[in-house]
């Protein structure tokens, strides 16, 4: 199949080029002028620039390439953004740049037969945390459960608000432009830049934590998010919404165990913050960086998601619909990504 891979030069994006080429497609990586195409070196690879932000701009490559190629079976939409200073950059890189390319698709004829929308974990927010009651009837103080699609998205943050909005408008074609979409938890792997800070840390003798209550978290190794992607695209599946985890359901200290136990155990100094330190601390720094016109590591919507504590999703739609079943639990994930990290000077 001919296959268009939006956010090519991005993590997610470049391993599903990997694995698009692997299966035998033609695989174009949709990129930005001046993108970088470090992990975009195959020779069977393809290029589109593509220009979200100019409607007018984007209607002439798309032209351009259904004129000199044609259309494309399959459109992998992976850009998008996940850090910016304020909630109106998440709602551009998001959901109108979402929405121009949909847009431009279909005014130009060229609408695939399945387009593929990289959505998050992050559109339902907190919900599912309840507290038992009083005397504690259960074995858990905590009622904790796995988000399911009957559950209704609560998001709390811009990023989730902005990737619910995109969701929103695909459905709303429904068609006119047969879209399936994936909602994975935290993914790491090779090439990863925000887990990577956590090993960095531990590599420097401190692991930092937050919050007293309990946290149940879920992770999805890269490598397996692209086979449930593909797996997708081979059955043609549209009209449809996955979470995507491993499967597991982890406490906050499992990942900082592992990564320490891959970079041989050093010495730590574990620090737990209260929820009220970081949320003063992470609005102080979102609003100074705001002013510089910058990101920072910690501001308003990073304390949204360190609070929630239920990250817990339900994936058996995906594994009785679509046959997936993980081959990376967080072990095994965790120790192929360290040994990247090496491998490549990071750690």
């Amino acid at each position: 199949m001919k296959i268009l891979i939006t956010g090519a030069s991005g993590f997610i994006g470049s391993f599903l080029c990997e694995e698009g080429l692997r299966q035998g497609h033609q695989v174009w990586a949709g990129v930005r002028t001046g993108s970088s195409r470090r992990y975009l070196q195959h020779p069977a690879l393809q290029f589109a620039e593509l220009d979200f932000a100019h409607p007018d701009k984007l209607a002439a490559q798309l032209a351009t390439h259904h004129r000199e190629h044609g259309g494309w079976d399959v459109v992998i939409h992976c850009a998008g953004v996940t850090k910016c200073p304020r909630k109106e950059d998440f709602d551009r890189g998001n959901y109108t740049y979402t929405r121009h390319l949909a847009e431009g698709l279909m005014a130009e004829g060229i609408t695939p037969r399945q387009f593929v929308y990289l959505s998050s974990l992050s559109v339902f927010g907190p919900i599912r945390e309840e507290v038992a009651h009083a005397g504690f009837p259960h074995a858990s103080p905590y009622l904790y459960a796995p988000i399911t699609e009957a559950d209704v998205p609560q998001p709390n943050t811009a990023y989730g608000q902005s990737k619910l909005r995109a969701e929103q408008y695909l459905q709303g074609l429904a068609g006119q432009l047969p879209t399936v979409i994936f909602r994975p938890t935290g993914v790491y792997g090779p090439r990863e830049r925000d887990y990577f800070l956590m090993a960095k840390s531990i590599k420097a003798h401190t692991d930092f934590s937050v919050g007293y209550r309990r946290q149940e978290i879920t992770f999805i190794y890269v490598k397996d998010l692209v086979r449930a992607i593909y797996l997708a695209v081979a059955k043609g599946v549209t009209g449809r919404a996955y979470f995507v985890s491993d499967g597991g359901v982890y406490e906050s200290r499992t990942f900082s165990d592992l990564i320490r136990h891959e970079l041989g155990n050093p010495w730590l100094l574990r620090i737990k913050s209260p929820l009220w330190l970081l949320k003063g601390i992470s609005y102080v720094a979102g609003w100074a960086a705001g002013l510089m016109g910058k990101t920072s590591t910690l501001n308003r919507d990073k304390y949204q998601i360190m609070k929630q504590r239920n990250w817990q999703c339900d994936i058996n739609p995906l594994r009785q619909e679509l046959g997936f079943e993980p081959e990376y639990d967080l072990s095994r994930g965790v120790a192929e990504t360290i040994a990247w990290y090496k491998k490549e000077k990071w750690l």
